[in-house]
């Protein structure tokens, strides 16, 4: 490294100054010390974000790490009535930790309480916060810059002085020079000379800058395209926008010397600077909030009388004497590593959380191995009833900071941290950083957008790029695996400047965002250890350093996760509660347990011997069970046929990639159809639960303890080395094992065999005490559908009341799947959410697409008590149009006034007129404007309703699909049963009976839902299709001879008939679409029956005959068969039925239009 530096870079955006710069942090200081410069400062625009990960490794390489930053300044006081001058950047570079400090102050100030500014500091601000940093002017674009392009130079003097006077011999006036083909940019030349001559004027130093954006002039164009993508620019725009030049790039020393030749000192004082900047950011301990005065006195005492509270109420796995030894060995780890407090922190919100009925999740994470934070109601299993190791958690012999990972109720998770931020000082409270990259696909559609070129062409390029796992593969990679996207590159130049742009700027970073469940807690103001973020859309600051490095700047990281499950057991407990009877009680009034006192709506005390829940996870009936949802799992719990809970934790361990090759052994040897492999005596009691298989790690740790003597701690270290297959740690590990097996009497034989074993599963095995706290939430929610299943599933779909796709499914199990009761859409029965009545789950107004909970609780507190007697006092008692148009008519569609009025389509059309009448009632109300007559309102005449005819059930069903998302009150298909048996075409439920005895082609008949192609490996199109029939919902795949063929049929809304062959892979139907023809084709010709027209009076009599005449003439193909009229009047004997002595044409339209005709009943196949 040159000791003696002619030049050192003062002015650096990395990848961090979002959007704008493009160097990478980790490249930096290999640019920098590749070009003999010893040191190097990085001044991100606004932010600090990469300040430690830039120290450390900076220093690492050996290179000095300056801190900076660009910070915004509001220089200029607004006029009244004129807009405020946009910021202007100043340079603040760190001499020692008082300016470091200080940088973190005015990093925060810009962002915290901004009301919707941008971020900038004032003049005052910099006065508060000035000790300790040096200040660069900002050249031609800083402040003063500013000034002097728009020749007010006695303002830029007055600033200039001011500066001055706050940073004395600690202010540099910036130069800058980027020369193009026309010499010194417009700002540079408008600027230069005032800067130059106040400098010499006022005795002030002068500082060459190189404004450093990318570290290559070649990139200069793909940069172009990043600042437009920030700015929402095009590139080949006419209008002014942000340009920098070819010369931002990471220039060499001796180009800078070569730039400033004509003033040396300049180019000198980047040297001097950097001798006076001798700081860089440090890590630092884990810092916590003291919690108590004598924080390890309160812990025990809390922790010994939980252990009694708890010993108090739930069966003992063990003797209490060897719960009080495990909870004293457990306090001394965590008094001997310092972390007490943690404990006790942690404690203190989730009882706070308990006391006011907020669900908090058993556990997740290592942390329910552990007693203590069991006794102090922190986790909800008992880590001796399931055998959960506490080193797994805090190893005695690996000092590192403890993790507990917090589900709480999704809904009510914020007033935990509201809770804590109140506790603690909202200023020591944060949540933390995070950010987003541009990936190859955002990349594309990014640069293609301000490249402008046609939107549907960008689409198609990004959807070109593959995507591995969740993340889409490089653009080099995609190119080279996608010939498509070669060839387009080839065709068309744009298209070879986009990727190529695109490729220049992928993986950089795009967006700050903040963590989903992250909370900093700090002891001191969280701005005197990291600089803050506030994310415009939240009331909470962040910290500036993401999880990685906040917690190596010593802030301790809480997760506070929102668990949906969690809020669905809540929801189900609460429908419970309402309908008066205790969790241990059915509806019919069976006891299921018996409950203590204080524990009757405690799902903990749940037993969990219950056969019913077992019964439910042995037949696969989990839809909406947590954790066993998938098809995949529902296979495996019908082999498995789980009997206790240690089935469930181990199913929940074994279901990954890797381990599920497990899963037949273990249900094997489980049902006795195969011997249990031994592989040692002395370990097979610790595989017994696991059917002789390896599952979890704690096995491992276990079993490197019995055999081979090693202290839990030392296996936990064996079990991470294996797990993360660090080789020189394994073949350390390797002989001491072995030596340790030899001891125990196992010959090194099997003591080889037994490592390599460990070895394969410490990769694979999952951590048993996270499995067996989301099994007992599995569990749980197994329990309730099982047990009050009504009450269940309105619990789910309140938890999915926005996603229509769901509610179908969680529908189709409700009405098919449990065979419940429902209640539809109803104005003067459902409620804005579903809710349970007399058993039957009722359809929430909410649940409709389109028409939000909100709206619909007006509805419900405009009804309170007393139900609606018509429409008319719907629109009185219901400000209509506060709920707007389009709810009303979703209501309407979804037959939610069919109790006040059947005729949909009547409803439907008279909404304005309804609206407008409503509108005029309240408008009056609240004028006060009371009539003659009473009530506000009543001398407005009510308006007309709209005549005609409701619409054909057809159309009816179609309409409610569109409000709902799926048919509820009937099938598109159900008058078309009759021809389509005759036809030999099943229905769904046969299809699945009929596939059970083997692989079958059959005829099917469906509305289709929805249609998704996707392309071959080897380039044919084939698609997803959905459809439905009044049994049920299937997915057929259909590929591309045939769907060439069929496509035209296969578009939403359609009916079809398809041929299939038909097989149950895994107890899950599969469908394979061989042909498909439109349902009326295929019905044509079979063959009339007779229909029976059920009239409540005579005066339908005559509407029916003018649809049967025409149809003699419109339908004349149609098949013929025998009509009969039952009279169902009350002055009749009973019901009488006429044959009306002639056939007439019968097909499901005329079914159909008849059915819809006022006066008749039902219509049924003769």
């Amino acid at each position: 490294m040159n000791t003696d530096p002619r030049f050192i870079h003062l002015r650096v955006h990395t990848e961090y100054s979002l959007l704008e710069g493009a160097i990478p942090v980790k490249k930096l200081p290999g640019l920098t010390a590749g070009m003999g410069m010893p040191a190097v400062a990085v001044t991100d625009t606004n932010n600090m974000f990469c300040a430690l990960e830039f120290s450390e490794g900076a220093s690492k390489a050996g290179v000095q790490p300056i801190i900076g930053c660009q910070v915004d300044i509001e220089y200029l006081t607004a006029e009244p009535g004129k807009r405020p001058e946009r910021p202007a950047g100043l340079i603040f570079l760190a001499q020692n930790e008082t300016g470091y400090m200080n940088l973190m102050k005015l990093n925060s100030c810009a962002y915290l309480d901004a009301e919707g500014q941008l971020p900038q500091v004032t003049v005052t601000e910099l006065a508060q916060y000035h000790e300790g940093l040096i200040c660069l002017t900002g050249g031609p674009d800083g402040p003063v810059g500013r000034l002097l392009r728009q020749g007010q130079r006695p303002k830029a003097e007055a600033l200039m002085d001011r500066l001055a006077a706050i940073y004395p011999n600690r202010l540099y006036v910036e130069l800058q020079r980027h020369p193009g083909d026309g010499g010194l940019p417009e700002a540079e030349q408008l600027s230069e000379r005032g800067h130059v001559e106040m400098a010499y004027a006022k005795n002030l130093p002068l500082v060459a800058t190189n404004d450093v954006y990318f570290p290559k002039p070649e990139l200069y164009e793909a940069h172009d395209a990043l600042i437009c993508i920030a700015e929402g620019a095009y590139v080949d725009q006419q209008e002014p926008r942000r340009r920098l030049t070819p010369q931002n790039y990471f220039k060499s020393p001796q180009e800078m010397a070569t730039l400033f030749a004509d003033l040396p000192e300049a180019v000198e004082n980047t040297v001097e600077i950097a001798k006076r900047c001798a700081f860089k950011a440090y890590k630092r301990d884990p810092i916590l909030p003291k919690f108590a005065d004598d924080e390890v006195a309160e812990l025990r005492r809390q922790a010994q009388q939980g252990l009694k509270d708890r010993l108090a109420v739930i069966p003992h796995a063990a003797p209490v004497e060897e719960y009080e030894k495990r909870l004293e060995f457990e306090l001394g780890i965590i008094e001997g590593m310092g972390f007490p407090g943690y404990f006790l922190i942690v404690a203190d919100f989730i009882k706070w959380a308990k006391e006011r009925s907020i669900p908090v999740g058993p556990g997740r994470g290592s942390g329910a191995g552990s007693l203590v934070a069991y006794a102090l109601l922190i986790t909800d299993l008992d880590p001796l009833r399931y055998s959960l190791l506490f080193e797994r958690f805090l190893n005695p012999e690996r000092v590192s900071m403890p993790d507990f990972d917090i589900d709480f109720c999704m809904d009510r998770r914020e007033e935990v941290i509201q809770y804590v931020q109140e506790k603690y000082g909202r200023d020591k409270v944060g949540q933390i950083i995070t950010f987003g990259a541009l990936l190859s696909k955002a990349a594309v559609r990014d640069v293609g957008r301000v490249l402008q070129m046609p939107y549907g062409q960008v689409d198609r390029l990004s959807k070109m790029i593959p995507v591995e796992g969740v993340k889409p593969v490089s653009i080099e990679k995609a190119l080279a695996d996608e010939p498509r996207l070669r060839e387009e590159a080839k065709a068309e130049e744009v298209v070879d400047r986009l990727l190529t742009y695109a490729q220049q700027v992928e993986g950089l970073l795009r967006n700050a965002s903040t963590h989903a469940a992250g909370v900093v807690i700090g002891d001191r103001s969280l701005d005197e250890l990291v600089p803050l973020y506030q994310d415009p859309r939240s009331d909470m600051p962040a910290t500036q350093f993401n999880m990685k490095w906040v917690e190596q700047a010593g802030l301790v990281k809480f997760d506070f996760l929102g668990l949906k499950t969690l809020t669905v057991i809540q929801n189900a407990v609460d429908l419970i509660q309402k309908a008066d009877r205790p969790l241990n009680v059915a509806a019919d009034g069976t006891q299921l347990y018996e409950a203590l006192e204080g524990f009757e709506y405690d799902i903990g005390a749940i037993p969990l011997d219950d056969e019913k829940s077992y019964a439910l996870y042995s037949c696969a009936k989990t839809t909406a069970v947590f954790q066993v949802e998938s098809s995949g799992m529902m296979d495996a719990l019908k082999r498995m046929k789980p009997t206790c809970i240690e089935d469930i934790v181990a199913l929940v361990a074994l279901y990954r990639p890797g381990p599920m090759e497990n899963i037949p052994t273990y249900c094997e040897v489980k049902n006795g159809q195969r011997e249990l492999e031994s592989i040692h005596p002395s370990i097979d009691y610790i595989l017994e639960e696991t059917q002789g298989i390896i599952v979890y790690q704690e096995q491992v740790m276990q079993i490197a303890q019995v055999m081979a003597g090693y202290s839990l701690g030392g296996a936990d270290l064996l079990r991470r080395a294996m797990g993360k297959k660090i080789k020189e740690a394994m073949d350390a590990e390797r002989p001491k094992f072995e030596e340790g097996a030899k001891k125990n009497g196992v010959d090194a034989k099997k003591a080889r065999e037994v490592f390599d074993l460990l070895e394969k599963f410490a990769n694979y095995g999952f951590n048993k005490s996270h499995a067996a706290a989301y099994a007992v939430v599995s569990y749980q929610t197994a329990w309730l559908k099982a047990n009050h299943p009504v009450e269940f599933m309105a619990g789910v779909m309140n938890c999915d009341i926005h996603l229509t796709d769901k509610l179908g499914v969680y529908f189709q199990e409700v009405k098919k799947g449990l065979g419940l009761d429902y209640i539809p859409p109803c104005v003067n029965r459902s409620q804005a959410t579903f809710d349970v009545k007399d058993q039957k789950l009722v359809y929430a107004l909410g649940a409709l697409k389109n028409v939000g909970v909100e709206a619909m609780k007006l509805i419900v507190e405009g009804r309170s008590n007393r139900e609606f007697v018509n429409l008319f006092d719907v629109a009185r008692r219901v400000d209509l149009k506060r709920i707007g148009k389009r709810p009303l008519e979703m209501l309407a569609r979804a037959g939610a006034f069919d109790v006040l009025d059947p005729n949909r389509r009547r409803v439907f059309h008279s909404l304005d007129a309804l609206t407008a009448y409503s509108a005029a009632i309240h408008d009056q109300r609240a004028s006060n404007q009371v009539s003659l007559f009473g009530d506000a309102g009543e001398d407005l005449p009510e308006p007309r309703l709209a005549g005609g005819d409701d619409w054909l059930p057809a159309e009816r069903l179609a309409e409610e699909f569109k409000a709902i998302g799926f048919y509820l009150s009937g099938h598109p298909l159900d008058d078309y049963m009759g021809p389509l048996k005759r036809k030999q075409v099943m229905t769904l439920d046969e299809v699945t009976a009929r596939a059970q005895k083997g692989a079958a082609i059959v005829k099917m008949a469906g509305t289709v839902s929805g249609r998704q192609e996707r392309k071959s490996a080897r380039g044919n199109r084939f698609a997803f299709v959905q459809l439905s029939d009044p049994t049920g919902q299937y997915e057929v795949t259909v590929f591309s001879d045939t769907l060439e063929v069929a496509r035209e049929y296969l578009n939403a809304g359609s009916q079809v008939v398809l041929q299939c062959e038909a097989t149950l892979e895994a107890d899950q139907l599969k469908l394979l679409g061989r042909s498909v023809s439109p349902i009326d084709t295929v019905v044509a010709d079979a063959g009339g029956a007779g229909l029976r027209v059920f009239l409540d009076g005579p005066e339908a009599i005559g509407s029916v005959a003018t649809i049967l005449e025409n149809a003699k003439h419109d339908r004349a193909r149609a098949g013929k068969g025998p009509i009969y009229f039952c009279l169902m009047g009350d002055d009749l004997p009973g019901e009488v039925v006429l044959d009306l002595g002639d056939d007439f044409p019968v097909d499901p339209q005329i079914k159909g239009a008849l059915r819809s005709l006022g006066g008749v009943i039902e219509v049924e196949d003769a």
